[in-house]
């Protein structure tokens, strides 16, 4: 073999070494990657039970229910369509009804959500990029008005 040959040899195997731990890489974290939803594209796209996701939303006024210990049952919605929710844990200190919140978790097979962690917002003018997005896109929240306006 020559020397030409022998580093294209090198080469090919380090290329499809690196290939191969790339897409290692890529199947291990597809278990852990969540896309955003809204209610709407939930029931739109009709997902897979326990395919991991981000619901976002609002809380629905009137929705909340505390049950046994820290289970919390709500409802999200983006003001067409409300999704139950249900998570066991400490909710953060700034969720409440008519508020911006972002689940993360699975869907049941009783169209009902399961969640894992439950984001709200931080501040009075907050609300997740991709909640704000999804209202705006209906039509049913315009922004901060006045928010961008000269002072």
């Amino acid at each position: 073999m020559t020397r030409k040959q022998r580093r294209l040899t090198m080469i090919g195997t380090a290329g499809a070494v690196l290939a191969l731990a790339a897409g290692l890489i890529f199947w291990a974290l597809s278990d852990s990657v969540a896309f955003f939803n809204s209610p709407s594209d939930v029931m739109a796209k009709r997902l897979p039970p326990e395919q991991r996701i981000r619901l976002g939303g609002l809380v629905k006024e009137g929705s909340v229910v505390r049950g046994e210990g820290t289970t919390v049952r709500f409802e999200i919605t983006d003001k067409a369509v409300s999704i139950p929710v249900t998570y066991t844990g400490i909710l953060p200190d700034l969720f409440r009804e008519g508020q911006g919140v972002v689940a993360e978790g699975r869907m049941t097979g009783e169209g009902s959500f399961r969640a894992d962690h439950v984001l709200a917002k931080h501040d009075e003018n907050y609300m997740p990029k991709e909640v704000a997005d999804s209202l705006k896109a209906q039509g049913h929240w315009q922004g901060d008005k006045g928010a961008d306006a000269p002072k």
